[in-house]
């Protein structure tokens, strides 16, 4: 008869399922800044950032200011064995007249007990960090006129009890409190929350939960006795949730409901007291007493008793049987709501299944007999996808406040001291100039015959003499050799009013038993797959000119026992990048590589290198500035992190180069055409092999060597036992530091963000002072993972996993800090490389005479094209180092070579290193040309738009007057960030006959 009576307030686990997505909804609402005015669960920010990690030590002061008195606590933290929490406390009266005063008389008041507490304690000459927590508004003020203090948080109850169980449970990361009145929080991702300014971390987030349907949205679910209850509060129509739920109003909510049935003669045989009617005489610990399952009704009569009532057996029964369906409903809606906030946190996490902890405290939860086991038990229900712990706050919320405070001042005090250390990796102006002049210097030296020798900074002649102009034409092979798989490509260039490239290409496996085997049996391979090449393509009987790339030492032979070939190129991908933007951009005059490795090319003066006779034309200069720094001239900027991936580099501070060379008696044609050998037949100059990808751009290189226009091909034939004289070679290694590259190329990068990581984590700021093996290692910090880490569009969340995808499991905090730290390292690497590029434009603009340049820099390496942080527009029209130059961009048109290639690679980027070169080379639009990898089509142009003097960074590069600038966007617009992943991961494995530890497309141990 009860139940019917009372079925109303009887809830179905599908009325809970639906009120818990109105409750999702509602908080969806109160984070949204267009929403919140309005919404009725306000979801309050309380600047909480971080939980416990079990790191925290130290010596705080908490307040836990109630109504008529309030706490002082004193807790210490320390690690001796393990964390432990000492807590001293002292309860001051709040006096009546103060009570009712004024917010300034209040705060006078807690000052002089806080000042009595300090002295009490020994500790008035102490700076102390100060916690609070209360529940009302306030100003604050004299809060340290008497000790010297430092604020450090205010919170409120809720986020007290978090903090409290989430100092024992690091899981912990949802406070809820079921006692008088009610609330819950939580730690939110930063990007849902509208209301604050960031995007990265987590912060608490006060829900304000007890004005939950205050807007009507749970009206179907109100009860006669929900609404006299409300009809006769000091709020009426606010708090709805909370009135239907909390302790204050249970025990009212049980004797309303008492009276009506007394009244209806189904109670106490229809009899009704003074005492029954008094508002407040049934309280809610009544409730508790006659819901303990063996003193229940015992406690009842008792009860009931006082009220004046004399009830029977039956009476007692049915009053614990309407307790029971109210504090049941209580824990079921409790339970749907708690259930949203789950459902968020999973969602934010992107789990399957939830594993977390929810710290709990009030007085209806802690004494009521059954609250407990039913809230748990519905939550469970309604959340099966989520392992949820329930754990009791035992120290209250003045622990709490000691607890955010401890970790506001750990926060704090590492943020500190991460900035400082971080420092070494911000250069100045003034530093970025330095580097500028000090890269001129070298490059002089490496000009002049007399200090080349010794120069740290080669300035290498390549013997290419000329740029494309445009009227190339022809069909060419290029073949390019790596460790397990080599590639041969035909390239037909075209020339007139509509100049295309086209490009087809074979991928070819190199047995084990060849890899291993003689240079001769590699080369026999060879032949046999270039001859089945040109038989695929229909072409066995062309005679091609063929440019060569590879990556190791070898006896050349063989190679053209099936077919014709003419060798007439060799070039390194350096210098092929430049060639192939000079293709789409006559203005391309320098060639910059920054990915695996670093370097540069560019066209100078043949009157300035003296290491080549004549003086008329110009001639490029392949810089190998990897070495820039060697002599010491960079060590004012090199921090301990540098040091330490140079001393413990596999070739330990050196980075061996192989170099062959013809003996002195080999007229070797492959040299001769390339103009690399001297009068004598022996080789005069050194050059660098190109990167496994650089073939693409060997093509074109070939038709602007001046001994290809001069008509001298040279067919290489083989050479045997006729009387010719055999080719041999001789090997020998270079040490090289390589100081300057390796702060700025992807090969080192990942192992600087490794060294750093273990220093902040042996201080403590990372991974709860925990080294973990994989930390140890070497070489984890692949370019690609840095790429996904510092990615703009990756969350915390995803960051973290990556993280965890390394052995590493750290919290959102680590996850923080992991990404400042690859920030700080990259935007270094990018401004140093830019003031080495600025050098080297303003050294041509020097040249020539004049103030002001017009250049394109051809661009290619992972580095440069993945880094995630994309700069589509032009800095102001600023002269920046001094360097008068307008630096102008190509890009690829990606989804075309795609078409062409019939590839799926990641699309190229354009990067923060375009960004940090264009704020310091500056001048007018500056851009960068970018050279393709992957991708089997030459640059597309897009000439860009003139810059004003104050452009904003995020505008649009538009195209002026190019059929292709629409096409260019798209591009730019499709792009994925990902920082330092390599283009092809065959390219990795190409290099493993070297014996050396290095990937990429420009090791620096390759030479031919």
């Amino acid at each position: 008869q009860i139940d019917k009576y009372l079925y109303s307030m009887r809830l179905s686990d599908e009325t809970l399922l639906d009120i818990m997505a109105r409750f999702k909804r509602e908080m969806q609402n109160g984070l949204s800044r267009d929403f919140n005015p309005t919404a009725t669960v306000k979801m309050l920010p309380t600047f909480v950032r971080s939980i416990p990690d079990g790191s925290e030590k130290g010596d705080f002061i908490a307040l836990d200011l109630g109504g008529s008195y309030f706490r002082i606590l004193r807790v210490k933290v320390s690690h001796e064995k393990k964390q432990t929490v000492q807590m001293e406390t002292e309860i001051y009266n709040t006096p009546e007249d103060i009570m009712h005063g004024t917010g300034t008389r209040l705060f006078d008041h807690v000052a002089e007990c806080l000042g009595d507490f300090m002295e009490k304690q020994q500790i008035k000459d102490k700076k102390l960090p100060v916690g609070f927590t209360f529940s009302f508004p306030c100003r604050q003020s004299k809060l340290d006129e008497d000790y010297d203090a430092d604020i450090m948080a205010v919170v409120n109850d809720t986020v007290g009890t978090m903090m409290t169980c989430g100092f024992d449970d690091q899981r912990c990361e949802v406070g809820l409190i079921i006692g008088t009145g009610t609330n819950a929080c939580y730690m939110e991702e930063m990007r849902h929350i509208d209301l604050v300014e960031g995007d990265e971390g987590r912060m608490c987030i006060n829900t304000e939960w007890g004005a939950f349907g205050d807007d009507g949205s749970l009206e179907d679910i109100r009860t006669e006795f929900d609404r006299e209850i409300d009809r006769g509060s000091l709020n009426p129509g606010k708090q709805l949730f909370e009135k239907m739920v909390s302790g204050l109003y249970m025990g009212e909510l049980v004797r309303l409901i008492l009276v009506k049935m007394a009244k209806e003669g189904l109670l106490f045989e229809g009899r009704i007291t003074p005492e029954l009617l008094t508002k407040g005489k049934f309280e809610t610990k009544h409730v508790s007493a006659i819901e303990k399952s063996k003193e229940g009704l015992n406690k009842a009569k008792e009860i009931l008793t006082r009220l004046g009532v004399e009830p029977s057996h039956e009476d007692c029964i049915a009053v614990q049987h309407v307790c029971t369906i109210v504090s049941f409903r209580s824990a079921n809606l409790v339970a749907s709501t708690l259930g949203a906030i789950l459902n968020q946190l999973r969602d934010n996490k992107g789990v399957t299944r939830l594993r977390t902890t929810v710290g709990v405290d009030g007085s209806l939860y802690k004494m009521h007999p059954q609250y407990a086991r039913r809230l748990q038990k519905t939550t469970r229900r309604l959340v099966p996808d989520s392992e949820v712990r329930f754990l009791l706050s035992e120290s209250g919320s003045g622990k709490g406040a000691a607890m955010v405070t401890a970790v506001a001042y750990r926060l704090s005090e590492q943020h500190r001291l991460i900035d400082e250390t971080l420092a070494e990796f911000k250069l100045t102006h003034e530093q970025l100039l330095q580097i500028k002049n000090r890269m001129r210097i070298e490059i002089e030296a490496g000009l002049r015959k007399k200090t080349h020798e010794n120069a740290k900074v080669k300035m290498l002649p390549t013997f290419v003499r000329s740029t494309p102009d445009g009227t190339e034409n022809g069909d060419f092979l290029a073949l390019d050799l790596g460790g397990t798989n080599f590639r041969v490509l035909l390239v037909k260039i075209r020339s007139g009013k509509r100049r295309t490239v086209e490009m087809h290409n074979k991928i070819y496996a190199i047995p084990i038993e060849v890899m291993q085997g003689t240079g001769e049996e590699l080369f026999d391979h060879i032949v046999s797959c270039i001859s089945d090449f040109l038989d695929y393509m229909g072409i066995k009987g062309a005679r091609l000119p063929l440019g060569f790339t590879f990556s190791f030492p070898c006896k050349q032979t063989s190679l053209d026992a099936e077919f014709d070939l003419d060798v007439v190129a060799v070039v390194n991908d350096t210098v092929g990048t430049m060639m192939t933007c000079a293709y789409e951009d006559p203005n391309c005059e320098i060639g910059l590589i920054v990915g695996t490795g670093s370097n540069a090319c560019y066209m100078e003066e043949m009157r300035n290198v003296e290491m080549v006779e004549g003086d008329q034309g110009r001639m490029c200069v392949n810089m190998e500035w990897g070495a820039f720094g060697d002599n010491g001239c960079l060590d004012d900027i090199r921090t301990s992190y540098d040091k330490a991936v140079d001393d413990y580099s596999l070739n330990a501070g050196k980075q061996s180069h192989l170099e062959i060379s013809a003996t002195a008696e080999c007229s070797c044609p492959l040299f001769e055409c390339a103009g690399l050998a001297s009068s004598d037949g022996s080789i005069g100059d050194r050059f660098i092999a190109s990167s496994v990808d650089a073939i693409v751009q060997s093509p074109i290189a070939l038709l602007s060597t001046p001994e290809l226009h001069q008509g001298e091909r040279r067919k290489w034939s083989r050479r045997g036992s006729g009387g010719h004289r055999s080719h041999s070679a001789r090997t020998r290694k270079l040490l090289y530091e390589k100081r300057y590259e390796k702060m700025i190329s992807g090969m080192y990068l990942g192992e600087i963000v490794r060294n750093i990581l273990i220093d902040f984590t042996k201080r403590g700021f990372l991974f709860r002072g925990q080294i973990s093996e994989s930390l140890k290692t070497r070489g984890i910090f692949e370019t690609k993972f840095l790429s996904q880490i510092e990615s703009d569009r990756l969350a915390l969340l995803q960051v973290r996993t990556i993280l965890q995808q390394l052995g590493l499991n750290g919290t959102c905090d680590d996850s923080i800090i992991v990404k400042t730290v690859c920030g700080a390292v990259s935007r270094r690497a990018a401004q140093v490389c830019g003031a080495g590029m600025a050098a080297v434009v303003d050294k041509i603009r020097e040249n020539r005479g004049l103030d002001h340049l017009e250049v394109t820099v051809g661009v290619d390496g992972t580095l440069y094209k993945l880094h995630p942080h994309v700069s589509r527009s032009h800095t102001s029209d600023r002269d920046t180092l001094q360097c008068r130059v307008n630096v102008k961009e190509l890009r690829n048109a990606y989804h075309k070579a795609r078409e062409v290639n019939h590839l799926s690679g990641a699309v190229p980027m354009s990067c923060q290193f375009y960004k940090e070169l264009d704020a310091i080379l500056s001048g007018n639009p500056t851009t960068m040309a970018k050279a393709t990898v992957d991708t089997s089509v030459a640059c597309m142009p897009v000439e860009s738009g003139s810059s004003q003097e104050e452009e904003i960074l995020d505008k649009d590069v538009e195209g002026e007057g190019d059929p292709e600038a629409e096409d260019d966007l798209e591009v730019r617009d499709a792009c994925s960030q990902e920082l330092f992943s390599t283009t092809e991961e065959a390219s990795q494995s190409q290099l493993s006959e070297l014996g050396e530890a290095q990937t990429g497309e420009e090791a620096a141990g390759k030479w031919i």
